[in-house]
């Protein structure tokens, strides 16, 4: 088994049950519109950084934050129930800005497109 395919299927796994658990289960008005994007689990399973994003400025960004550290005990408790881990990882929630940044690229293209910049390809 090559080293770390592991840690990417249990990854995978938890990363799906936390938007389960986060769409299912969580009642805190402050993650609504929260989106998981990715998770980086460490190779021992301990450790697992879960990425998220949200639209919207930088106060419901923030807000976000503040609503899953406040959930993370109950979703690594749920987590538990749910995998059968010896460990269930230590989680962090990192904000995943290229979403807004995908978006905001995307709107200059439309731009440059309507300003006649750009000529579209036919």
């Amino acid at each position: 088994m090559l080293a770390g395919k592991r840690s990417v299927r249990v990854g995978d796994q938890i990363l799906r049950e936390v938007a389960l658990i986060l769409m299912e289960r969580v009642k805190d008005p402050r993650v609504e519109g929260v989106t998981v994007t990715g998770i980086n689990l460490s190779k021992d399973l301990r450790y697992a950084k879960i990425y998220y994003s949200v639209m919207g400025e930088t106060s419901q960004v923030e807000r976000a934050r503040i609503g899953l550290d406040s959930a993370k005990g109950f979703i690594k408790r749920e987590i538990g129930m749910r995998l059968t881990l010896r460990y269930v990882p230590e989680i962090t929630f990192v904000y995943d800005s290229t979403l807004v940044t995908g978006s905001e690229i995307e709107r200059l293209f439309e731009k440059l497109k309507s300003d006649g910049s750009i000529e579209a390809a036919e």
